[in-house]
């Protein structure tokens, strides 16, 4: 059985009750051990992988009857971010909405949600070896206990949701999280960020989402939560499915937000075009952002020299690495680099012009926001993954595990492709091969 903490009620019903850890046995899989071939150079020096846990069976172990059906899809999506969890080898992760893609009909992309009572979870794991094990599972809930979903909140906001070959059309939910980023209070609570809002959302240590914290303005009605418009309106302009990715808890409390593309200020074209985005500061204690940053990401083929595509920029991870200090992680889908960040008090433009979007030209349509005066964070790169041999594709999570050890771990889109070709004609899984890893990278430098 799972271990679970005293007086966590639900985990009664943790994957534990479900799934037994003998048969959770059965599905870790070994994964591949790397060496450092030359000690002056960063290298992966273990590889773990998280075996087959069949969907169904995980997510009716934390709350009975939400799948009926999970058309032979495996638990993955845990690699959204990850997280120290105080002993050696073990992390907090969380999953992200849940297996979703894309069909084109009559021309246009449809947003598949294959399995649509996937409740996001926060996961519990531990490295052992060339394994990946799940220790434990919380499932993210309503105020009254109820699944959030991961389905999309608003009508004309966000993308429609549909049935796994497109063809049926599903009802927004007010509640649903598309959760990116976790950390973990001193009091037991957690923090999440989610890309629909973007929102911030406090949850405690039973999951329960205790208050969401969205863009003033959004009129997120509905919700069976408390909803708090205490974010930037300018917020309100994030790309679609590119809200809030990366978070970060500095070491006094405060948590840093990374917006993980551009906004699409004053349209999408420009957004599409920009290498500017934004880190939020958000107190705790105050219970409100309390600055506001403009990061500039490196040309899109010095990140990835495969890629010519300046969309493709992302920011997917943030890490403290001590006060006012940051690691972040610029990637495209196959490559990924991490930079040094210091938050500067002169760096600061919340509430300034660059942070309404009456400015014309905005921030995004800078060529060179520095030489317009706009006070864009400093950078150094730390490591640059792509040529780190055995690090995998979509990097979406990184932790620091000793001064010169990160761990990184991999999102593997539930094993999903986009496309007719996702599932067989029994409306089947196939699946793209694409495994789950977490990933040690020791660093020559340090950290």
């Amino acid at each position: 059985m799972f271990p679970h903490a005293v007086g966590r009620r639900h985990l009664h019903r943790s994957v534990a009750a479900g799934v037994p850890l003998a048969v959770l046995a059965v599905f870790v899989v070994a994964g591949t051990a790397s060496g450092a071939s030359d000690p002056s150079q960063p290298s992966v020096t273990r590889t773990a992988t998280l075996g087959d846990i069949p969907l169904g069976a995980f997510s009716n172990a934390l709350l009975p009857g939400t799948v009926d059906d999970d058309r032979g899809v495996d638990l993955g999506g845990i690699g959204s971010d990850i997280y120290p969890a105080g002993r050696k080898g073990e992390f907090w992760t969380v999953t992200d909405r849940g297996p979703n893609g894309q069909i084109k009909v009559d021309g246009k992309k449809r947003r598949t949600f294959p399995v649509p009572g996937f409740d996001p979870a926060i996961v519990k794991i531990r490295v052992s070896g060339d394994a990946v094990k799940v220790l434990d599972a919380i499932p993210i809930t309503t105020s009254s206990g109820k699944p959030v979903t991961g389905l999309p909140n608003q009508a004309g906001r966000d993308e429609a949701p549909y049935s796994y070959d497109a063809q049926t059309p599903f009802a927004y939910d007010a509640n649903g999280v598309d959760t990116e980023g976790i950390v973990r209070a001193e009091d037991g609570s957690f923090w999440l960020v989610d890309e629909y809002g973007p929102s911030l959302i406090h949850v405690s240590a039973r999951g329960k989402v205790l208050t969401r914290y969205v863009p003033k303005g959004l009129n997120l009605t509905g919700t069976d939560y408390p909803v708090v418009e205490a974010l930037p309106a300018i917020l309100l302009h994030r790309k679609t499915n590119r809200g809030f990715e990366g978070l970060a808890q500095l070491p006094g409390g405060d948590l840093v937000m990374a917006v993980q593309s551009p906004l699409s200020l004053p349209d999408g074209a420009a957004g599409d075009a920009s290498r500017t985005t934004r880190l939020l500061r958000f107190s705790p204690k105050k219970l409100a952002v309390t600055a506001e940053y403009a990061y500039r990401f490196d040309p899109v083929n010095v990140v990835d020299p495969s890629e010519d595509d300046t969309s493709e920029l992302k920011i997917s991870s943030v890490v403290a690495v001590g006060r006012d200090r940051l690691l972040v992680e610029e990637r495209t889908d196959k490559a990924a680099r991490l930079q040094w960040v210091k938050l500067t008090r002169d760096a600061n433009i919340l509430g300034g012009a660059w942070d309404t979007d009456t400015t014309s030209p905005s921030l995004e349509q800078l060529d060179d926001p520095a030489a317009a005066g706009v006070p864009v964070l400093p950078k150094r790169l730390v490591v640059d993954l792509g040529t780190v041999e055995g690090v995998p594709g979509k990097i979406e999570g990184v932790a620091r595990v000793d001064h010169d050890t990160l761990a990184l771990i991999n999102d593997n889109d539930f094993g999903m492709t986009d496309g007719t070709g996702a599932f067989d004609a029994q409306g089947r899984l196939v699946d793209s091969g694409i495994e789950t890893t977490v990933s040690y990278v020791r660093l020559p430098d340090g950290i």
